[in-house]
């Protein structure tokens, strides 16, 4: 959240911004940038894996969605900072997601 919301320019993520503004020659962009996205959720996958292997996610509870719940959080929170959503508003709504999440 710290990250995306800085005061400074650039807001949002770099990652995410950067395919959303390719062209049709920019294919190859974001290609590379959508494995790095879907890398980086397979390594939050491994984590709430690893996670449910010891007892801390409640019996259930699906690591590949959690995974991808966060993620697409994160991604998002992203795309609304760089449109100069502030931060207290932000966390808000990440606030509100983390109610929904898994209870051990």
């Amino acid at each position: 959240m710290r990250t995306t919301t800085r005061p400074t320019p650039p807001r949002g993520c770099m990652g995410v911004q950067g395919a959303l503004s390719t062209s049709d020659a920019g294919q190859g962009v974001r290609d590379l940038l959508s494995a790095w996205r879907n890398d980086g959720c397979g390594s939050v996958r491994a984590r709430f894996e690893r996670a449910a292997t010891e007892g801390d996610l409640p019996p259930g509870a699906d690591p590949a969605l959690l995974a991808r719940y966060v993620t697409t959080l994160a991604f998002g929170i992203a795309v609304q900072a760089a449109s100069g959503i502030g931060r207290e508003e932000l966390q808000a709504m990440a606030d509100a997601a983390l109610r929904t999440w898994p209870l051990t």
